[in-house]
């Protein structure tokens, strides 16, 4: 029945559907160059004009017309239009996360770069979450699939995403637009163009929006998810020659907004779930659904602490939140910048100039356990999570011409300083010190638990442990009354953590690149294009942590470490301990450096047998830098194997001790891909299509995953030899490779297929179809000198990558029919994405399954003459189709039990009047 319904829903999207946009204002002179086609699309991808079927790579555009019916203000609505990429955001919009081919970096982390970059005129972001903000008017969006760097100021190793505004014109002009929808969604929008002088055009654009959130918070009031945003943009074009222009750019955009918050998993989110009993979160004496059940020992302890059941049996697509009374969402988000793009056509070449400063400083509170009990939380306020990059940056290119038109060459230098600063004051809840110590008592004796009680145990419970009440003897032997003031040092562990830590890195990094057609014949070319990539990343961390705790349960326990309760008595100190929030950590100099050098590069060869068919073959290399873990809690070897305090097993395991003050297990290594790629790319007058097939083989992939109390960072490669298993175990120590039997960790292969057509003057189909297998390779490890891979990862091997569906298909019709003489016309525009099923949780837990979805987007509408006017009326999520961003573990909960989701956006509908003058 499965595969019935893809392939029919695959035949429908094939029958009606644009997403990739014809552009009606190409260049005169590639205008002329299009044959006889009337679809032209035009592109900047390999740094010259093109049309996109004559561009060896695999490429999707989208023009101004597509995005605006689509409804797309930010990069994550891209999703529509584009069947190769996914975007998604999780506990901060600043988290958001670009995947191409399956292929995407986590963003919780910011010490992690992004698989996918994203460039706004020509300048690169930051992070892909820089990509959320509105983006005001645009020209176009490019999206180009596979390893990037001989193009392009930045590298990236997975893709890119180019977006470009528009830009200043010598027509005086202007527009506004108002929209009004459901959550009380105000949308304002207008601007103006207007020349100064002959040689001199102004352009200003803005946004305001304002929605109410999507999820209701039961405790607190109000709603959670909204908007409150807007956007400012200026821009000046100066033809100071016919030859010399400068375009300069400023824009400042801010979002003041409550954002983000879960719901428990339940059957309605993951029904995929119930299907391994051994780690089914549902399975249970209180029936079918419920969470509260033998398996799942720690939910009594958080209904006893005062958590609403309701957050449990609610449908959580009703999006109820029930967290701790007083915790905020709230959160800021301030992204400005500036920039010069100089461009010389001096004869012979031409040189292009592009200098950028950027800031973007972001912060946000929450309840970071998501659930009513007062476990973890940021408080509001310029430390809560926050994270501030400063960007300078510099990109030079020159690019011509040789020998009477055989060679089309272009060279390019850039440079980049950044300095990112993470400042942090998430802290212990108030009932933190009532939670954890249950969480040791279940692992000890489940018929001891006593929410409340101090340490967790009532005077019963105590007396049983310590041996005086009658028929019992001390529970620990000589132990007992260290493991029992380990608890009790446990219980007064409320309202501490980390108060204003700060992490500073700074990344210096420059590059020079070529990128070079060689027109071996009229319909043979050869390109060849290299990079070399220089980079050094500094790192300080300065701690300013408040648990005083810590030390004292470290002098209590470490005696017990070599004992038969070894395993409860780490549990006691990472309990305490957790987060690296010890005060032992406000004296340490904590400062490291890494350097890196890497040659990337590509080489394509394109044949052209007949004028409309281009057939291609390439291959890649790509590279994205190493860097830190910007986790405190990587500092240390881990006190316990995950199986220990969580899961009730043996007590007795330890991996290591606490090694507090070596920066080196914050690093992690770069990635690296090799990809092959072959192609297809045929044009016609009313019809356009394009095929690639590829393979992508990347090593020390970087994984970022939550394993429900610390982000772990970890390079992903395979070993060549087979390791029994030893990668799917919960040992930390086995499953080890030798160095040179190591091979990439992560394949991405597949085929994708985009076409247009074009029947009549007004109506336009656009369709797209994306096969890949975006997978683990089996006998994983860690980093490519042959380390075991981490323990909470064992569920990787052989399976496919998170948030990485092997099937979706993307599809949008578009009708502009006349009506009658009057010059108005209609406009009835439909795209829908269907997307197979998928898991959501980077370490493909049970429980974090996403069911094959699709999503529907409408808009019709009346237009005035020559588009001076419009009313539509329009829908997002047209069928409101329930659905998950992430789902993840819920922290400090049970983590294989217990789950939390970050759901997508309900339906909203809504009208907009448009004007033009």
């Amino acid at each position: 029945m499965r595969k019935s319904f893809l392939l029919a829903t695959a035949g429908l999207a094939a029958i009606a559907s644009p997403a990739i946009a014809q552009d009606t204002d190409t260049p005169t002179d590639v205008a002329e160059n299009a044959s006889t086609s009337d679809n032209v699309i035009v592109v900047v991808a390999q740094g010259r004009e093109q049309r996109l079927q004559d561009v060896p790579i695999a490429v999707s555009a989208v023009n101004a017309e597509s995005l605006q019916n689509s409804g797309a203000n930010d990069i994550r609505q891209l999703n529509q239009l584009a069947p190769s990429l996914l975007v998604s955001s999780t506990g901060n919009e600043a988290n958001g996360s670009a995947r191409i081919r399956g292929i995407g970096t986590v963003g919780d982390n910011p010490g992690l770069e992004s698989s996918v970059a994203v460039f706004i005129d020509g300048v690169y972001r930051s992070r892909s979450g820089a990509g959320l903000n509105e983006l005001g008017p645009v020209e176009r969006v490019e999206v180009l699939r596979g390893p990037q760097g001989t193009l392009f100021g930045r590298n990236a190793s997975a893709g890119l995403i180019n977006i470009v505004t528009q830009g200043p014109t010598f027509d005086m002009e202007g527009y506004a637009a108002a929209t009004y929808g459901n959550f009380d969604t105000i949308r304002l929008e207008g601007g103006l163009n207007f020349p100064v002088s002959n040689t001199v055009a102004a352009r200003i654009d803005g946004v305001y929006l304002e929605r109410d959130g999507f999820y209701t918070d039961r405790v607190n009031g109000g709603t959670v998810n909204d908007q409150d945003r807007y956007l400012l943009r200026g821009q000046l074009l100066w033809e100071a020659t016919p030859d010399l222009s400068f375009r300069l750019i400023g824009d400042y955009s801010n979002k003041d907004e409550e954002c983000c918050a879960a719901v428990f998993v339940t059957p309605e989110i993951a029904p995929g779930a119930t299907l391994n009993a051994a780690l089914d979160p549902f399975a249970g004496p209180a029936g079918s659904g419920s969470l509260v059940s033998t398996q799942n020992p720690i939910i009594p302890v958080l209904l006893a602490l005062g958590q609403d059941p309701r957050a449990f049996t609610d449908d959580p697509y009703d999006r109820n939140i029930y967290p701790t009374a007083g915790r905020s969402y709230a959160g800021e988000t301030e992204d400005w910048g500036i920039s010069l793009q100089a461009d010389w056509d001096f004869g012979g070449a031409q040189l292009t100039s592009i200098t950028a400063y950027r800031e973007y400083d972001n912060n946000q509170a929450s309840d970071t356990d998501y659930t009513g009990v007062d476990i973890l939380f940021r408080a509001p306020g310029d430390d809560a999570g926050a994270r501030r990059f400063e960007t300078f940056s510099q990109e030079l290119r020159l690019q011509g011409e040789a020998f009477d038109g055989v060679l089309d060459w272009l060279v390019g230098a850039y440079y980049a300083n950044e300095d990112l600063t993470v400042t942090d004051n998430l802290q212990f809840g108030s009932q933190y010190g009532a939670f954890a110590p249950c969480r040791i008592i279940l692992a000890v004796n489940p018929a001891l638990v006593s929410p409340g009680g101090q340490g967790c145990l009532s005077p019963t419970g105590r007396a049983i442990l310590e041996g005086t009440a009658p028929g019992t003897m001390p529970a620990f032997g000589a132990a007992t009354p260290a493991i029992l003031g380990g608890l009790d040092i446990l219980s007064q562990v409320n309202s501490v953590g980390s108060n204003g830590t700060r992490y500073m890195q700074n990344s210096e990094n420059f590059a020079f690149f070529t990128h070079n057609i060689i027109h071996i014949t009229d319909n043979l070319d050869l390109t060849i294009g290299a990079r070399y990539t220089n980079e050094t990343k500094t790192l300080d961390i300065d701690f300013n942590n408040t648990n005083g705790f810590c030390p004292t349960q470290r002098a209590l326990q470490t005696p017990l470490l070599a004992t038969p309760l070894a395993g409860l008595a780490g549990g006691l100190i990472s309990l305490t301990c957790q987060g690296n929030s010890s005060t032992e950590l406000n004296a340490l100099n904590i400062t490291d450096e890494r350097n890196e050098e890497e040659f990337t590069g590509t080489i394509v060869l394109s044949y052209r047998p007949v004028d409309d068919l281009l057939l291609y073959a390439s291959y890649s290399r790509g590279y994205k830098a190493g860097g830190f873990n910007l986790d405190r809690s990587a500092l240390t070897g881990a006190f316990y194997s995950p199986a220990d305090i969580t899961g009730q097993t043996n007590l007795s395991v330890i991996v290591g001790p606490a090694v507090l003050n070596d920066p080196a297990n914050l690093q992690f290594d770069e990635e690296t891909v090799d990809a092959f790629e072959i192609g297809a790319k045929y044009t016609g007058r009313d019809f356009t299509i394009s095929a690639a097939a590829f393979r992508q083989e990347f090593s020390n992939f970087q994984l970022n995953t939550f394993n429900g109390t610390v982000f772990l960072v970890q390079n992903i490669n395979s070993c060549g030899t087979d390791l029994g298993g030893a990668d799917r175990d919960t040992g930390g120590l086995t499953g080890a490779c030798a160095p040179d039997d190591v091979e990439p960790g992560v394949i991405s292969q597949g085929v994708e297929v985009e076409a247009t057509l074009n029947p009549t003057d007004y109506l336009a189909f656009n369709a797209g179809f994306t096969y890949v297998d975006t997978s683990y390779e089996n006998d994983l490890i860690g980093r490519d000198n042959g380390t075991p891979l981490d323990p909470a990862l064992r569920l990787l091997p052989g399976d496919q990558l998170s948030n990485a569906p092997d099937l979706v298909v993307t599809g949008a019709m578009s009708w502009t029919p006349p009506i009658g003489n009057s010059g108005l016309s209609g406009l009835f525009y439909l795209n829908t994405r269907m997307t197979s099923g998928y898991n959501t949780g980077s370490d493909l837990l049970f429980g974090k399954e996403q069911e094959s979805f699709i999503v529907v987007n409408g808009r019709i509408g009346i237009r005035g003459p020559d588009n001076r006017w419009s009313l539509e009326v329009w829908a997002q999520n047209l069928f409101d189709e329930d659905y998950t961003q992430v789902a993840f573990n819920t922290p400090f909960i049970a983590p294989q039990q217990t789950y939390s989701a970050f759901l997508a956006e309900p339906r909203t509908y809504g009208v907009t009047v448009r004007t033009r003058f």
